[in-house]
């Protein structure tokens, strides 16, 4: 019969291919990007590191009772501000802070609009160090290495320790922020203890979780700055020690089964630093380590890393390596991890403070798709002291050319989701962004997840 001539066909769908982006002039300025950046963004921007350590020397030889009158100054000098302006003519309020100044590859483009100028750049002071009520209260200029370098050496730091030095507490309150800690203490937000806000009528208010201010204390976190000026805060300390314990893990299977991997890393486990036999007890209590972080570097292989404080005691036992990843002709932080892949799992000691800003010489990975070449060891050994380049300069040299690129073609994007829909957020961004690397990080309610993508 016909019917019975008739081949049975099935067809299996095609998977989808991006079809190949014809080259413009302007993928070959940002082919040759490194030009700029290595001749006019790397020597400019280690004079601006060396003004900012002047300028922190300064400001800590300052007596804190100095500090806490110019800072009463300073408020002043922004509540004057704040009442020349005629609401009539004058546009909406906000910083003079320009829009290339902000630490990201994109500029923001509402300071175009007809607006208000307030200059908050006096704010760069760190106010005190309370060790009783373990509290650093700070401005809101104050950078991730500015306050490490001050609050490390004397074992303490803030609950929450975002990875990269040029991120300030201000833009961390006003947006987000988290680090490999978060899954013990939250967001960076979550540690504020206290924010002293100028309103826009210029009143001046200390804003706390339970006070007649409470709304306000709640309503700053992801505000983008639009309901008041952050001239203080006063965020929580933990008492730390001098070096993390780390232990890489290479991890390889499906999306799914590294997701899960990761959430398996912050199972608690036996607590495994005393020495000797009289604390072996000690040792089998269940600890829940300090930092989580794991790295996803293609469809199949991550690395996972846990992260325990321990003492300089400790780690410099004999047998234990300790790896100094601050030096400038280290290997970046990510390449170096994926090196776990290969050696299998492995435990090292890292000083406490290099590990925070584990992240920092490489732009997390960044910097490779900015020079390409900066990751290899002639180029670290020779420039690598330079490292990096200021996120500021090298959006001042890039052009609208290649700024209108990075709209269009580069990605990075954090996504906060519940922990156990990982695996489903890793294989959406396989299939419709086709990224890789990942960084992983988890907050004690749900989950971050960093996109990077060049396309």
């Amino acid at each position: 019969m016909a019917a019975d001539s008739v081949a049975t066909t099935t067809t299996t769908p095609r998977p989808v291919v991006r079809p190949k982006r014809k080259k413009a002039l302007v993928d070959y300025l940002v082919t040759f990007r490194w030009i700029p950046a290595i001749f006019v963004a790397l020597p400019l921007s280690a004079l601006i590191y060396f003004c900012i350590y002047i300028g922190g020397m300064l400001s800590s030889m300052k007596p804190e009772e100095r500090r806490r009158r110019e800072h009463e100054e300073n408020g002043h000098k922004v509540v004057r501000r704040l009442k020349q302006r005629d609401p009539k003519k004058d546009g909406l309020v906000c910083t003079a802070r320009k829009p290339w100044v902000v630490v990201g590859m994109r500029n923001v483009d509402y300071k175009r609009a007809r607006r208000f100028e307030v200059d908050l750049s006096a704010f760069h002071n760190i106010l005190e160090i309370d060790t009783e009520r373990m509290v650093a209260r700070v401005e809101p200029l104050v950078s991730m290495g500015q306050i490490t370098k001050v609050t490390c050496p004397m074992n303490l730091s803030l609950a929450v320790a975002p990875e990269f030095d040029d991120l300030t507490v201000g833009g961390l309150i006003n947006s987000y922020g988290i680090s490999g800690s978060s899954h013990i203490y939250g967001l960076f937000s979550d540690t504020v203890v206290s924010m002293e806000v100028v309103l826009a009528d210029g009143r001046v208010v200390r804003a706390t979780k339970d006070n007649e201010h409470s709304d306000l204390f709640y309503a700053m976190p992801w505000s983008q700055g639009t309901i008041g000026f952050l001239v203080a805060a006063e965020i929580k300390l933990i008492r730390i020690k001098e070096y993390m314990r780390l232990t890489y893990t290479p991890v390889r299977g499906t999306l799914k089964e590294i997701a899960q991997a990761y959430a398996d890393s912050f199972a608690a486990r036996a607590d495994a630093d005393a020495a000797d036999d009289s604390k072996k007890e000690n040792h089998q209590r269940q600890q829940v380590p300090d930092f989580v972080e794991g790295m996803v570097y293609s469809p199949s292989e991550g690395v996972m890393m846990t992260g325990v404080y321990a003492t300089a005691e400790e780690a410099k036992k004999k047998g234990n390596r300790i790896n100094r990843v601050g030096w400038w002709f280290k290997p970046w932080f990510y390449q170096y991890a994926q090196t776990a892949l290969q050696r299998g799992e492995f435990v090292e000691y890292i000083p406490t403070r290099e590990y925070y800003h584990r992240h920092t010489r490489s732009l997390y990975w960044e910097a490779k798709l900015i020079i390409p070449f900066a990751d290899q060891f002639w180029f670290r050994f020779l420039l690598g002291w330079l490292m990096p380049p200021k996120i500021t300069l090298l959006k001042i040299t890039q052009g609208e050319a290649i700024r209108n690129y990075y709209h269009d073609n580069h990605v990075i994007q954090d996504v906060l989701v519940p922990l156990h829909k990982v695996g489903e957020v890793l294989e959406f961004g396989h299939r419709e962004l086709e990224v890789f690397l990942l960084l992983l990080m988890h907050v004690n309610y749900c989950m971050h997840v960093n996109l990077a993508s060049n396309n």
